[in-house]
């Protein structure tokens, strides 16, 4: 019996020797990097919709817990504490809603400090310090929109956009790598992902690049004479197709086929889904929007309705102006004004590997009265009262115009 227990005994000393020494690296992170004397800030560049993490890198050893501080300028008065004053925010990110406010989409988990689903709002310096107000690291953040993204579809022979040269700076884009073939055993799509960059020797010395005098287009570090330029130029997003084979799936032991075979000849097995699969019941007319579980914006996400591909090239927000069907950049799918026609199963590939089903039921909407909460009773007001104020100013002007007539044709009577 003891003998049976001394490895299980050794195995967790060991466990916990290594934990201990995992711990004392952790700590000896802060202890190599001593904080820079006068406040620094490092560039990062995001797209809208994607989840960053931005760690504090240096701070003092006596401190257990950190701070994050927004500013949208240096020196603004208008400053966002990020944090519990505990340094232990956790939030469970599939809680998260885009375009909810920045204080509802952050987390802080060991140290660092996790933003949800960035909004181009949220583009400006965060700090890390502590509660009296001292910073020890900073970060100048540029988060760079999707609407009207530039896209390339590569089979097509589209190009990216090309460098824009002036005297005193250049724009251009940086790629990320390929993503991931987002389906496998077909056809499937890759994604590359494109960020505006600026060129210049005239950037701010207080910003830390990766490398010399190139920054992000949004970056703070941009001065005031060549900013707009940077702002007129789009991220961009080039997209190719691509050919995966699947893994090979694990084949049931001889037991369980042979359990299956009579179950199949007893009788038809109940239908069972592929993956994971949610029923839904939507009634006509209304908009819907359906995201892949697990799924983030630089992920690689297909999306099929029953054995229908619904490929970029055809189906990407963009590509049609009158589209009703259509993936954004966030990897959402959208279906506005339902029909009946769109009901069926729509299955999401994420990472190559079909993950989930969404099984859409489409019913007909009952007739209910309207308030003036409705976003369509609130159109309609609106525009019936433009057109009232421009129908009472063209009357006005019409009278005015008769009247100046008449005094100037007609001479006043003595």
């Amino acid at each position: 019996m003891e003998t049976r227990l001394l490895g299980p005994a050794i195995l967790l000393c060991l466990v916990g020797v290594l934990h201990a020494f995992a711990i004392e690296e952790k700590g000896d992170v802060f202890k190599r990097m001593a904080c820079p004397a006068f406040l620094m800030f490092d560039n990062a560049a995001y797209l809208a919709d994607m989840t960053f993490e931005l760690p504090c890198n240096c701070k003092p050893e006596e401190v257990s817990s950190v701070i994050w501080y927004f500013q949208k300028n240096v020196g603004s008065h208008e400053t966002t504490v990020l944090t519990d004053f505990a340094g232990t925010v956790v939030v469970d990110s599939s809680h998260i809603h885009t375009g909810s406010d920045v204080l509802k989409r952050f987390s802080i988990r060991m140290f660092s400090l996790i933003v949800f689903r960035a909004q181009v709002t949220d583009s400006g310096h965060y700090l890390c310090g502590t509660k009296k107000g001292d910073f020890f690291y900073g970060y100048d953040v540029d988060v760079q929109p999707t609407k009207h993204i530039t896209v390339a579809f590569v089979d097509r022979g589209q190009h990216v956009q090309d460098d824009y040269t002036r005297k005193l700076f250049s724009l251009f884009t940086t790629f990320w790598d390929w993503t991931r073939c987002d389906r496998c055993g077909v056809r499937g799509e890759q994604r590359r992902i494109g960020l505006c960059y600026i060129q210049s020797a005239q950037l701010h010395p207080r910003y830390r690049t990766a490398v010399p005098n190139v920054t992000s287009c949004g970056s703070r570090a941009v001065p005031a004479n060549i900013q707009r330029p940077g702002r007129l130029r789009r991220p961009e997003v080039a997209i190719r197709s691509c050919l995966t084979p699947c893994l090979k799936e694990e084949v049931p032991k001889e037991g369980v086929q042979a359990i299956s075979n009579v179950i199949s000849k007893l009788g038809e097995k109940p239908w069972l889904p592929r993956v994971p699969t949610q029923f839904h019941q939507q009634p006509t007319g209304s908009g819907l929007i359906i995201a892949c579980p697990g799924a983030r914006p630089e992920h690689a996400v297909a999306w099929d309705k029953d054995s229908i591909r619904l490929y970029r090239s055809r189906y990407l927000v963009g590509v049609n102006k009158s589209m009703r069907v259509f993936i954004d950049h966030g990897n959402h799918l959208h279906i506005q004004r339902v029909r009946v026609s769109d009901r069926g199963t729509y299955f999401c590939w994420r990472e190559g590997e079909m993950v989930a089903g969404f099984r859409l039921s489409v019913i007909y909407q009952h007739q209910r009265r309207r308030t003036l909460d409705d976003p369509e009773t609130f159109y309609a007001v609106k525009t019936i009262g433009m057109s009232y104020v421009l129908i009472s100013i063209i009357f006005i002007v019409i009278h005015v115009c008769r009247c100046c007539w008449r005094v100037f044709r007609c001479p006043a009577r003595t």
